[in-house]
């Protein structure tokens, strides 16, 4: 599977796709080809939509690699609310294990689908942004465009 290339305002992103679902998303990378299959093209169509503050959920089917643990992460990150945050702590006690907090930052650290998974939601104590795999600048940006487009769906 030869990774496509999406171009957004704030980011150039390398995607992967199997025949169904996305697998991947590597942030601030280059792809040797534009989108052309039809799901490369929804893919490509839903990430510009997210960018442009219109979707705020993807409809598009992905299948991330990971251990039990961290599907059980990235699960909990898709159900925080576009516009919203969450402590990693927060994310431990949804998965049933309140102590792991370092353990949900190395599954964010791994998350293989940024952006449709949305890590980037996920902030230290106090709102510190911590890490992201994009940088923490990205992160801010992300947490923006959101928090001034989470208004508009509110209505």
């Amino acid at each position: 599977m030869t990774p496509f290339l999406v171009e957004t305002s704030l980011v150039s992103m390398a995607v992967t796709a199997a025949s169904d679902a996305v697998t991947r998303i590597h942030l601030g990378a280059r792809a040797p080809r534009p989108a052309v299959a039809p799901l490369e093209r929804l893919i490509a169509h839903e990430l510009a939509e997210y960018f442009e503050g219109t979707r705020t959920r993807f409809t598009v089917p992905m299948t991330p690699e990971g251990t039990a643990f961290q599907l059980g992460v990235w699960n909990a990150l898709e159900q925080i609310p576009y516009g919203e945050t969450r402590t990693y702590g927060d994310i431990a006690k949804a998965v049933g294990n309140p102590g792991a907090s370092r353990a949900v930052g190395m599954a964010n650290h791994h998350n293989p689908i940024p952006i449709m998974i949305p890590c980037h939601r996920v902030v230290a104590t106090g709102g510190k942004l911590g890490g992201f795999g994009g940088g923490v600048d990205l992160k801010q940006r992300l947490l923006q465009l959101e928090a001034e487009h989470s208004a508009l769906f509110a209505r």
